[in-house]
């Protein structure tokens, strides 16, 4: 499937119930040209969904199809995009490895930040890996990773960090609208082919994700950030709907994206759903 005008592809029905689930009113309209800086994990970044963007580094993942993308396309942003799989909230403020902090990219005329984080500070998708395994997905015949739980104070490092976060945006760039991304809802209710879990490794992992998304929403509550809640959005589109918004792992995989991540449809429904609230319409 190629989604390379973002939405072309998708039904008109599909794009009516996204506006039509997203209740929280519109951000402040970007006039062009306005500075966009995107950060995050692989779930922003887009991994596995579309060719890599030039001058990505590799282990980043960063596709020209991300919902930043799609998102410039119709609003006409400058984006710089620092989006890269395996960050975790302590690269957003500090360097990793040869990577930059991902904050660094925000400058003190950026008007539009957008992040979607924290997942990989909970071992979020390493557990429904583990928990894939566990159900009968082959890892080359190795035996399945150990699953660590995370613990309180990995909850409570995570919201420190996401709060540092919010507070350093507004410092540096005091008129960016900070809209933090819920990760989209992976974990149906019940398990399909697309995505075998065994009821209890749902259930666990269905709680680590309500839980990463009750921080995500606090911490913009109190910081004055606003979310886009993709979870609340996507609840009738996981891997075993027929219209997913996010691939599972199976035996039969599709390859339209990574494992356990947003696929294309995900990242268009995302970037529809921002666009609407911040004024835009389709372009041509």
């Amino acid at each position: 499937m190629r989604l390379s005008s973002g939405l072309s592809a998708l039904p008109l029905a599909f794009l009516s119930g996204c506006a039509a689930t997203n209740h929280s009113g519109r951000f402040a309209t970007l006039p062009p040209g306005a500075h966009y800086v995107a950060m995050g994990s692989s779930f922003a970044a887009g991994a596995g969904i579309g060719p890599t963007k030039p001058n990505t580094p590799t282990r980043c993942q960063r596709t020209s199809i991300n919902y930043a993308s799609l998102l410039v396309n119709k609003l006409a942003l400058d984006l710089t995009d620092v989006t890269c799989g395996g960050a975790t909230t302590a690269h957003l403020l500090g360097p990793w490895n040869e990577l930059l902090p991902q904050i660094a990219a925000v400058r003190s005329d950026t008007r539009l930040v957008t992040v979607t984080i924290g997942g990989n500070d909970i071992g979020y998708v390493a557990g429904l890996m583990t928990a894939s395994c566990r159900a009968g997905v082959s890892f080359r015949g190795r035996p399945c990773p150990p699953g660590t739980a995370p613990r309180e104070a990995d909850y409570r490092e995570l919201e420190d960090r996401m709060r540092a976060f919010a507070k350093q945006v507004s410092a540096t760039a005091p008129r960016a609208k900070l809209v933090f991304v819920q990760y989209v809802t992976l974990v149906p209710n019940v398990p399909c082919y697309a995505a075998p879990l065994r009821p209890d490794d749902a259930r666990v992992s269905r709680a680590l994700g309500l839980r990463l998304a009750q921080i995500t929403s606090r911490v913009a509550r109190e910081s004055g950030a606003v979310v886009l809640s993709a979870d609340k959005l996507s609840r009738d589109h996981t891997p075993c709907s027929a219209v997913p918004w996010s691939e599972g792992l199976s035996l039969r995989s599709t390859g339209a994206g990574a494992p356990w991540h947003p696929n294309a449809f995900g990242h268009a429904a995302i970037a529809h759903a921002l666009s609407g609230r911040l004024g835009g319409g389709e372009r041509p």
